[in-house]
């Protein structure tokens, strides 16, 4: 079509390019073009395929703050609208004060993309599109762990505005690891992370609607005095343990209840359980084996700006878990 609108769809999560795609408005005529990291989506930009540009920030190659830094930086044409998990004050800030026209929470609602499309000031397209959707055509094709991978990517965005705002820092986020994992590769995977450094660890089951598994937060020893400065409180006034339970509560009960919410289940906590103190990653899981055999392993690591600070979620998921959550994800998808 002539006057086709050409729309980018920046994000690595092929789940979420479908559900964006989905919610457009029917009657705009859009020509669509997905684009799975910040620079495949810089060069579309480029290549005059975005001039409107749904935008994540959390990206492999390339995040979405130095994607509308370049877009500045060089002067494309492009109404970048950004849809996010991370919705942190300052990610919503500092992403407007980069360029981006409006911000929304993901999942999106569908008017409100299309109060923000309708904000650019391009109007309403003159009349509807005819009975065959374009949208029919670009749909991609989404696994169990990509969409899982987006489930917690948007859990993981609730938990860090939490704990931004308890902390008082910007918290900057990755893209979540979704594996099914043997206990052996589960271990490599740790110990991968956190090196032979100290660590404590905090562990809290979680149970319902027909899926249980922990959750496992882990801390590097030799910042909890940091963490401590952070909160205002001296480690000798607030104990140790009682300051990683505190941060356990906040970072895991809001993941948790943010995967609750996108599968319509509720999920019950346990007490949360002390793994380990003062000990390698080696020895957490030589004493805690007998916990987890073969298990989906979503791993998320939480760094804090500017400090030298990093807490580790880990959500175990037991085995006889999976099919039930493939099938609340079918319905997602």
């Amino acid at each position: 079509m002539d006057d086709a609108i050409p729309l980018l769809v920046c994000d690595d999560s092929s789940m979420a390019r479908k559900q964006l795609i989905r919610s457009l408005p029917a009657n705009w005529p859009f020509r669509i073009t997905q684009a799975e990291n910040g620079l495949l989506g810089l060069e579309a930009i480029r290549q005059n395929e975005g001039r409107i540009v749904l935008l994540d920030l959390t990206m492999p190659e390339l995040n979405g703050f130095d994607v509308l830094a370049r877009i500045r930086d060089e002067g494309l044409q492009a109404d970048v609208i950004v849809i996010s998990g991370d919705v942190q004050q300052e990610a919503i800030r500092r992403a407007k004060a980069l360029g981006a026209r409006s911000f929304l929470r993901k999942p999106v609602d569908p008017l409100e993309l299309e109060a923000a499309l309708l904000a650019l000031g391009m109007g309403l397209p003159p009349a509807p599109l005819q009975p065959e959707n374009i949208t029919s055509h670009c749909l991609p094709s989404v696994s169990f762990r990509d969409a899982f991978r987006e489930l917690a990517n948007i859990s993981m965005g609730r938990a860090a505005e939490l704990l931004a705002r308890v902390l008082n820092v910007f918290i900057c986020l990755p893209v979540p690891n979704v594996n099914i994992l043997e206990v052996s590769e589960l271990q490599m995977a740790l110990a991968d992370a956190q090196g032979n450094q100290q660590v404590s660890a905090i562990c809290q089951g979680y149970i319902g609607g027909g899926i249980a598994g922990e959750a496992l937060l882990i801390f590097h020893d030799s910042k909890i005095s940091d963490v401590a400065g952070l909160l205002n409180s001296q480690l000798n006034a607030t104990p140790h343990l009682e300051l990683l339970l505190d941060l356990a509560a906040i970072i895991t009960g809001a993941c948790l209840n943010g995967l609750s919410e996108q599968l319509d289940i509720q999920l019950s906590l346990g007490h949360p359980l002390v793994l380990g103190q003062h000990c390698t990653i080696e020895e957490l899981i030589r004493l805690n084996r007998p916990r987890w055999k073969r298990t989906l392993a979503v791993e998320i690591s939480y760094a804090l700006e500017n400090h030298d600070i990093q807490f580790d979620l880990i959500l175990l998921f037991t085995e006889d878990s999976i099919p039930k959550l493939q099938q609340k994800i079918e319905l997602l998808i």
